[in-house]
Order: C-alpha cells, then sequence, then structure tokens
C-alpha cells in the first residue's frame, strides 16, 4: 500500500526486494553522549508496573534546554489514528501524544515497563478478557488548555475502526472489539457504538472475543484522546493536539518538524516522560551519508544532533571508538516464505533452508554482522518472553549448507535442476538484481532450479508478492514488526490460516486451535505455551524461512544524553533524552 500523505510505509509491510538479510537483537550495549553504556530490553509481557506514580524520575545529569537536531531518512505524517510507523509512533507516544498505557525504560534492568499514562492503571479486565476498563486521571490538558475527558479518549479509540480514512493503520479494533468488523468509526457510523461506554472518568470498552493483551494495544497512539471537532482526517494529520511535553510548531511533510514545548503538559499526571529539551527540530528525507557525515563531524551541530536511522557499516567503527552509537533490539524479523500450498515436502522447505545465503547476502547490502544483523531460527525474536532456544536445521544458524540440501532433495526423489523455485524481485533495483544473481547461484549450487520472476518497480513487486495466485512458489517479507511483546501479537499473524502475514498460505487446524486456546490464556500463562507452538510449527512443518533478526545501530552527537535502543516497538527511546550543557 501507498504511504498516505506523505506517511511512511505500514511498519510491518514493508516489503523490498532486499528482505534477506540476517539482524540482531543484540547482547551488546547501548552508547551514550555522557560516556556510559546500556541496553533496553524489549520486555516481557509479565514485565507491568500498573501502580508506576507521575511524576517520572529524574534522570541523574539530566538538565534542561538547548535543542535537539533529528536527521531522517523517512517521512510520515502526525495522526496518532493512522500511525503505526515505528519512527513514527515513537516520536508520537515519546512526545506529543499520550495513550491510556505507554513504555518506560527502567533503568535498574534495562527493561521496558509497561505503565499507566492517560489511565491510572493498565488497565482493569472482566474474568474472560472481554471486557476492560480504564479510568481516566484528572488534570491532564491539550495544548489549548482544554482537559481530557474520557469522552475525548472514546472518540479517539472510535476513529481507530477506520479502514477508509486510515487503511495503514492498526487494526486491533477491529478484530478484537465488539462490532468491530461493521463498525466504521465516527465518519461513517456516527459517534454511538455499543462497544464502549463512559461513566464520568471511567470508560469500558467490550470484546467480541477474548483479548489479554489490551494493555499493549492501549499503548498506541491509537488509543488516546482526540477532541471531535477539528478532527477532520483530512487536516489532523498535520498539527495534531498535542497532549504531551512537546507541540507541532511547524511541519512542512517529509521535509522537517519543530516541536517545541507544549505548556499544558503537567508532568505531575505524567508518570513516564521527561522534557528536557526545550525543541526537537527534524530534517526528513535525508540520505545516510549525509547523516553520518554531519553527526560524525566537528561542528558544533553536529554535537546535538542524532538520528534514528542505522550507522553505515563504513562507520560503524569510528561511531564507536567515538562512543556516538547507540545498540539496542530491534525486535523485527524477516523470512521466505515456501508457498505450503506448492512446496508440499517439508525435506524441500528444509532444503532452502540449509541453500540460503545468509552471510553473503548480508554482507551484499552492507549490514552490520554481530550489531544489526544475526541469523534467526525460531519465528519468536529473542526480546519475545517463553521464547525457545532451537535450530530445527543441522548446521549453526546463519550457515549455507549446499550438501545438506541436495542430500534433502535427493531423498525427496529430485535430481539436480528438477525442483523449481520463483521468488519475486524488482529488475528496477540495482542491489536487488545483485541479491537475485546470488540468490540464483546459492540455489543453483543447491539442486534448486531458480527461476526468479522479475517485477518492474516496487509497486509491481509488492503486489505480486502478496497475490496468492501469482506463479511463485517462493514469497519474501522484509522488516516484519510485532506490535508487542507477546506471542499473541506475532505467531497468529504468522502461522494461522487466516493470519495477515502468513505468506505461505500455510494451513493446519491443529495449529489453528492451539493459536485459539492459547491467545485466550492470561498473559502470565501464554509466554511458555507461545514458545512451544512455535518450537512445534517450525519442527513439523517448517513453514518459513526466518533469514534474520534486526538491531538498532543510530548515531548521536557528543552532547546527545540518555540516548538508549529498544522501545515499546523496538526503536529510539525519546522520553529520556537531554542536552549536556
Amino acid at each position: 500500500m501507498a504511504p498516505k500523505r506523505g506517511q511512511m510505509t505500514h511498519r510491518r509491510t514493508k516489503f523490498l526486494a532486499g528482505a534477506v538479510l540476517a539482524m540482531l537483537v543484540v547482547a551488546a550495549c547501548s552508547g551514550h553522549g555522557s560516556g556510559t553504556r546500556r541496553t533496553a530490553s524489549l520486555g516481557d509481557s509479565s514485565v507491568f508496573d500498573p501502580d508506576r506514580q507521575a511524576p517520572a524520575a529524574p534522570i541523574e545529569g539530566a538538565v534542561a534546554g538547548g535543542t535537539v537536531t533529528v536527521l531522517s531518512d523517512g517521512g510520515y505524517g502526525l495522526d496518532p489514528t493512522e500511525a503505526y510507523a515505528v519512527e513514527q509512533m515513537s516520536i508520537l507516544s515519546g512526545l506529543v501524544t499520550r495513550s491510556l498505557t505507554q513504555y518506560v525504560l527502567d533503568p535498574d534492568t534495562g527493561r521496558m515497563l509497561l505503565v499507566p499514562d492517560l489511565a491510572t492503571d493498565i488497565g482493569t479486565p472482566n474474568d474472560d478478557f472481554t471486557q476492560w476498563s480504564f479510568t481516566i486521571r484528572d488534570g491532564v490538558r491539550f495544548e489549548n488548555g482544554a482537559e481530557v475527558t474520557a469522552d475525548d479518549v472514546a472518540f479517539g479509540i472510535k476513529r481507530s475502526f477506520d479502514r477508509k480514512d486510515f487503511p495503514s493503520s492498526a487494526s486491533y479494533s477491529n478484530r478484537y472489539f465488539l462490532d468491530g468488523r461493521t463498525y466504521e468509526g465516527p465518519y461513517r457510523s456516527g459517534t454511538y457504538y455499543d462497544g464502549i461506554t463512559v461513566d464520568g472518568n471511567t470508560l469500558t470498552i467490550k470484546m467480541a472475543r477474548p483479548f489479554p493483551d489490551m494493555p499493549y494495544w492501549a499503548a498506541f497512539p491509537a488509543m488516546g484522546p482526540i477532541r471531535q471537532s477539528g478532527s477532520d482526517p483530512e487536516t489532523y494529520w498535520r498539527h495534531p493536539l498535542a497532549t504531551g511535553p512537546y507541540m507541532v510548531e511547524a511541519f512542512k511533510p517529509d521535509q522537517s518538524l519543530i516541536l517545541v514545548r507544549n505548556e499544558h503538559w503537567d508532568p505531575s499526571t505524567d508518570p513516564g516522560r521527561h522534557a528536557y529539551p526545550d525543541r526537537y527540530v527534524f530534517h526528513f528525507g535525508l540520505d545516510h551519508e549525509q547523516i553520518d557525515a554531519t553527526i560524525l563531524g566537528h561542528s558544533r551541530a553536529g554535537e546535538t544532533t542524532l538520528t534514528p536511522a542505522n550507522v553505515l557499516p563504513g562507520d560503524y567503527r569510528t561511531a564507536d571508538e567515538l562512543n556516538r552509537v547507540t545498540v539496542g533490539p530491534g525486535g523485527c524479523t524477516r523470512w521466505w516464505a515456501p508457498d505450503y500450498r506448492k512446496i508440499t515436502d517439508l525435506r524441500v522447505r528444509e532444503a532452502i533452508g540449509y541453500a540460503f545465503p545468509y552471510r553473503d547476502a548480508a554482507e551484499l547490502v552492507g549490514d552490520i554482522l554481530g550489531v544489526t544483523s544475526l541469523p534467526g531460527t525460531s519465528i519468536l525474536s529473542p526480546a519475545f518472553p517463553g521464547r525457545k532456544d532451537y535450530n530445527v536445521l543441522d548446521t549453526q544458524p546463519g550457515r549455507t549448507d549446499p550438501k545438506m540440501a541436495r542430500a534433502l532433495l535427493q531423498q525427496a526423489g529430485y535430481s539436480p535442476g528438477d525442483f523449481p523455485l520463483v521468488w519475486p524481485y524488482d529488475k528496477s533495483d540495482a542491489t536487488a538484481v545483485k541479491l537475485n544473481d546470488l540468490f540464483v547461484k546459492s540455489f543453483q549450487a543447491a539442486g534448486f532450479a531458480p527461476k526468479p520472476y522479475a517485477t518492474t518497480s516496487p509497486e509491481d513487486f509488492f503486489q505480486v508478492n502478496q497475490d496468492p495466485d501469482a506463479p511463485l512458489n517462493v514469497r519474501i517479507l522484509n522488516f516484519i514488526c510485532p506490535d508487542w511483546w507477546s506471542g499473541n501479537s506475532w505467531l497468529p499473524q504468522v502461522v494461522q490460516s487466516d493470519g495477515e502475514w502468513n505468506y505461505s498460505f500455510f494451513s493446519e487446524p491443529a495449529v489453528d486451535k492451539a493459536i485459539d486456546h492459547i491467545s485466550a490464556l492470561p498473559l502470565d500463562q501464554q509466554s511458555a505455551a507461545w514458545g512451544e507452538l512455535d518450537k512445534t510449527v517450525m519442527t513439523d512443518y517448517y513453514p518459513v524461512l526466518i533469514t534474520s533478526y534486526n538491531g538498532l545501530a543510530m548515531l548521536h552527537g557528543a552532547r546527545i544524553g540518555g540516548m538508549n535502543a529498544g522501545g515499546g516497538v523496538g526503536s529510539l527511546i525519546w522520553n529520556d533524552l537531554y542536552v549536556m550543557q
């Protein structure tokens, strides 16, 4: 789907022809401008702090004042309902808009905690998780001074059902909330909706089925307040009414954004955010060479500049020696998806896993092995609680073994060159062409008959890749990221018969039944069950070839303090930044 109104592509459907690399959820530390190092974990489904009180504890050594300059290769709109790109969501949630819940970094453990935000806790469910209630705290105001009410939050949530005005947004309200398949939001179905009721400061949400993960969904920008007046989707994306510590002063889509202090943000109502810098100045659409040169140069401006983009491989060693790079977990996964309807023999699917050129592909596109890339094995990335550390293949993770691939093909009854592999690539992209040549060479050496399917543009690639009737038997997925750290936001999407990212068209009734059972369990009982199911699915069926997990390696200037990587969605953590004077 094309970006809307300058918004960056949907963060979990950003399919690229170079979707092949191994990336890392690192065990290394993250660099700070202050010279200390630490890494933020992506969290645990049991790591909630529902009693966290406001204001947020001060950061030792942090001072108020100064301007943070942010250089980015991206670009996006600012409507909280539409927000679904990692960088976009993190900026809105960390700086501009508030939601029912939020993520904060625990400085003692390095883990991300889910804590209250607009709500006084992280939500109260009924016994079977088909109803959730949130009480909105007093004293929260919009940037215009109007007090935030439970009705404002209810209206904001109702917008999240609208798939026509916000086609790239997350669809959890539609999937889990009462009448989510028929209610189309306030602009098409009206503001009355049976699934949300307001009683004073308390709003109650009814579910169509059990939804134990609601506290996670509650942290999305879409689960926050929007006043009905002035909420037109055609214009609101330019200047959302701020409830966080910063508000929009100026915004030129795809070019620049200036955030200044929101005088009506009261830290005594906010358990998670700090607001040390006076302002943030964003520049979008820059190339990586320009970003790295600015931050690693010797200019005064570069000292207070950072980027949420990964450092170029050639600049990484210099950045690390200067302590100018923050490293942390990304949480996203990349995979190839053999068509389960067409490649029916488990041995052939595993042969693809042995044949894949993991390291060569990563080096070809310039990933930093051991920093931004690590071969993957399980569907759940290392960030997930309950994940099992296993490898279905009899090789080290990320090791290519053409001899084993040929042996498996022979066992399955195929002589060298008998079994065709057909995957798409974008011939208009020079890197994709080089990767395609690498794939052809690697799969041919492993005994397959590679027959790549050329597309003529990124859009053409995307359309062919998602078409279930396309003449392919392998599809490529790039940067597919979980929305939160419960298997419920991941495995159902990948391996359930009707999963949104089930590009293998994998379908097994026993797996569907297991997913339905686990997803209704309390969160503290889900983690181990998801880990076991992950291992069972990959061992018994091998429906996807995991090529990578990603990591973050973000540059910052010498006077940027409090910079951490991880975040609730695998991103820069904006809450704690400050400029060293």
